[in-house]
């Protein structure tokens, strides 16, 4: 390549960076029906790219707190209320923008418990120099619930007999769910769909275990051999679900 076209490509790609502006954007990702999903919980995966390329512009997790209860969860704001605070979990990138660009969010977690995440994605125009931080920002919600099982264990060995199942349900920012609490176990349906040898066998509802967010229950299995458990949460007020699974092999 000769030395023109090299001064000439330099020339045009200052001329690029002299016309770029500094644009930040701040993402904040809450967990459906519940608060901020951050450093309590890993927090959630954020990747910033350009909707029509596909480049990515930006990508990181977010951190800092869960936010305020009183502001999220409040049931009399109107739709512009700012619900987040300084200290509410976010990832924020300043990207240099030199025309207008769509630009698209993709979101995953809660990142502390990736078997029972969710994805969300979502795109808008951005300006150059016209942030995106102010009020509530970018805010997205991603939908589940998490649930971690926590017995049987997985590929663990029980002799014929009950086989107890135990599994810890929390919202997706680690919010403790709990009979008649701001989140409430009475309300949220949890079972465990069971397969043997590949094929489904039953569903066995467990109940809350006395602790924040512990749901119990046993199976009673009808022979040898090996089955598989699906441990489910549903919210059936707006079908909110997470789940988890293990095994676990009969003598």
């Amino acid at each position: 390549m000769s030395r023109f076209i090299l001064a000439v490509l330099a020339v045009l790609l200052a001329a690029s960076a002299a016309w770029a502006e500094p644009t930040e954007i701040v993402v904040h990702v809450r967990g459906q029906g519940s608060k901020f999903i951050g450093t309590s919980m890993a927090g959630a995966r954020v990747i910033l790219e350009n909707a029509d390329t596909g480049a990515i512009l930006a990508q990181g997790v977010t951190k800092g707190s869960t936010g305020d209860t009183d502001r999220i969860m409040t049931d009399k704001r109107d739709a512009s209320a700012v619900i987040v605070t300084p200290e509410t979990a976010r990832f924020a990138a300043t990207l240099d923008l030199d025309e207008p660009t769509r630009i698209r969010v993709r979101t995953a977690g809660p990142l502390a418990q990736p078997q029972t995440g969710n994805e969300a994605t979502t795109t808008r125009w951005v300006v150059p120099g016209k942030h995106v931080r102010n009020g509530n920002a970018w805010l997205i919600e991603l939908p589940g619930l998490t649930v971690d099982v926590l017995e049987p264990r997985a590929a663990s060995r029980a002799p014929a007999g009950p086989v107890s199942i135990s599994a810890n349900v929390v919202m997706n920012c680690g919010c403790p769910v709990t009979p008649g609490g701001l989140w409430d176990a009475d309300v949220f349906e949890v079972a465990a769909r069971i397969a043997k040898d590949g094929a489904y066998w039953k569903t066995v509802p467990l109940a809350y275990g006395g602790e924040p967010s512990l749901f119990t229950g046993e199976f009673r299995p009808g022979e040898p051999g090996v089955y598989s458990i699906t441990v489910y949460a549903y919210d059936p007020r707006d079908g909110n679900t997470g789940i988890d699974r293990t095994t676990v092999t009969v003598k």
